[in-house]
């Protein structure tokens, strides 16, 4: 590796400021603790990051004793994307549980008390929430991490989340510009395009963000999509009329413009990380995102020289980086400020009247979010030891595979003895054998997506017609079973709602 610049020049330091990448460990590595103080303004985290509250508050001061205005950022969704609690899911519904109550107060409620959590642990900026409408039923990637299909109900509830989150000092990242609910393609594995006229963008996409933007929103994420109607050419991410025209100059966004992961293939399987992170920042962007599957020095070093190298031959104008650069100072400034009065832990700060107290937001929201629906015959409750069929499709790289989900853990909390086991394209047979004489709990995700699961279901209701059927994805297929339950999402929290209306005790 080449060292273009001395670590002290202004150029070096400014490309530094405009990349938020990630790391692997509990600790700060060496090497990230020297680049911040080199002039890397900001860090990722994500599940492998974390282990507890107490690691998480201990390596954000271990970053801040580098540098007391580092931005510390996580992606941290609730729901079925979790990185502090990646290893037992979430305490919060995600999106669309929110959504289907439909009540914005609730929803900020939630959000403030996520919010209060990252804070308290030293995280001061949020790469949530995510804003797109979910038009797309078969969209392999958004699903249940939208509020749902209504443009004006996501509008409400992005802007009720942004204030939540952001009433406690920790900055929203409204994503991803300028929507990605209508695709059947997920931008980690590919590009996705979307082919719709100027009108229904702006009847449908833009408005979540029009309202975001309204709202305050500190940052806004891009997406790694193309958008045929604004440019043919090149994904969001990397369009001068996407992130300079349509978001700076249209919609009036002044704050941070943050790209998605620079690695995902949408992007990378073309541009490769360091042309498309030049492109990126002279298209408008202000923070390359890098960190999910890149997390290394070697990555910090090659995008900081790509950005260098561009200033110095002319394509990328010093004053766009600079601009860039600032925009970063000015949203670390504005986290610095809220640290400093403490409005992360501001007594009382998580209760939001009407609701309920914040520790306990995300299991009332959860519980608020099934939806039940009884069979033709008169439902019994299940007060022996259950089998849970859990038909398991592909997680997508944004939920990833670590994160359990499901309503085993509950039901054996409630019913001690409960067991569970887990199913892909095979057939009901094995579950059947699994289950034995035990009533069957069968667990679905996105059952409309996957013919093969809803084979697997219609073989497993016609032996066992009492069998229990659990939705935690989109709620779209036709209710089956002695009782259907939609959780709206997969997060722990809407595991144990289900875990007791199976028993009889819930909605």
């Amino acid at each position: 590796m080449t060292t273009l610049v001395h670590g002290s020049d202004t150029l070096t330091r400014d490309a530094l400021t405009v990349l938020q990448p990630g790391f692997v460990g509990t600790t700060a590595p060496d090497w990230l603790l020297r680049r911040i103080g080199e002039g890397l303004s900001s860090v990722g985290l994500f599940g492998r990051n974390i282990v507890t509250p107490e690691q998480l508050t201990a390596l954000t001061a271990q970053l801040r004793a580098e540098r007391d205005d580092v931005l510390v950022a996580i992606d941290e969704e609730g729901g079925d994307v979790t990185r502090l609690e990646v290893k037992r899911g979430s305490s919060f519904p995600g999106n669309y549980a929110l959504g289907s109550v439909d009540d914005v107060e609730l929803t900020r409620a939630v959000a403030r008390e996520l919010g209060r959590r990252l804070a308290q642990c030293g995280v001061d900026l949020n790469w949530a929430p995510s804003a797109d409408v979910n038009s797309n039923a078969e969209n392999p990637v958004i699903g249940v991490r939208s509020f749902g299909p209504d443009p004006d109900l996501v509008a409400r509830h992005t802007v009720a989340y942004v204030d939540g989150l952001q009433g406690v000092g920790v900055a929203a990242c409204t994503k991803h510009f300028p929507g990605h609910g209508d695709t059947n393609v997920d931008s980690h594995d590919a590009l996705p395009r979307i082919d719709v006229d100027l009108a229904t963008l702006h009847a449908r996409e833009l408005v979540p963000f029009r309202a975001a933007v309204a709202a305050g929103t500190k940052a806004v994420m891009s997406a790694h999509i193309l958008l045929s109607a604004l440019d043919p050419h090149r994904p969001a991410t990397l369009s001068p009329q996407i992130l300079t025209g349509l978001l700076r100059q249209e919609l009036g966004f002044e704050g941070l413009i943050v790209t998605d992961g620079m690695e995902m293939q949408a992007v990378s399987a073309t541009y490769g990380i360091e042309r498309g992170s030049v492109l990126a920042i002279a298209a408008g962007a202000d923070a390359i995102c890098v960190g999910g599957g890149l997390c290394d020095e070697d990555t910090v070093l090659r995008l900081r020289d790509a950005l260098v190298n561009a200033v110095r031959t002319g394509e990328l104008p010093e004053e766009r980086l600079a601009d860039a650069a600032a925009r970063v100072r000015a949203l670390a400034a504005w986290t610095q400020a809220h640290r400093a009065r403490g409005a992360g832990s501001v007594p009382g700060a998580a209760v939001q009247e009407g609701t309920a107290p914040g520790a306990d937001i995300g299991l009332v929201a959860a519980r608020r979010a099934l939806r039940v629906t009884r069979g033709e015959r008169p439902y019994t409750p299940v007060t022996g030891t259950p089998y849970v069929a859990s038909f398991t499709p592909v997680a997508n790289f944004a939920v990833g595979d670590e994160t359990p989900w499901g309503i085993a853990a509950e039901l054996e909390r409630l019913l001690p003895g409960t067991e569970t086991g887990s199913y892909d394209e095979s057939s009901a047979d094995s579950a059947l054998a699994d289950a034995g004489e035990r009533r069957v709990v069968a667990v679905v995700r996105d059952l409309h997506r996957h013919p093969w699961m809803i084979r697997a279901l219609d073989a497993l209701l016609a032996a066992r017609p009492d069998t229990v059927v659990v939705e935690m994805g989109l709620n779209e297929a036709e209710p089956r079973g002695a009782l259907h339950i939609a959780t709206h999402g997969a997060a722990r929290v809407c595991g144990r709602a289900a875990a007791e209306a199976v028993i009889g005790t819930g909605a």
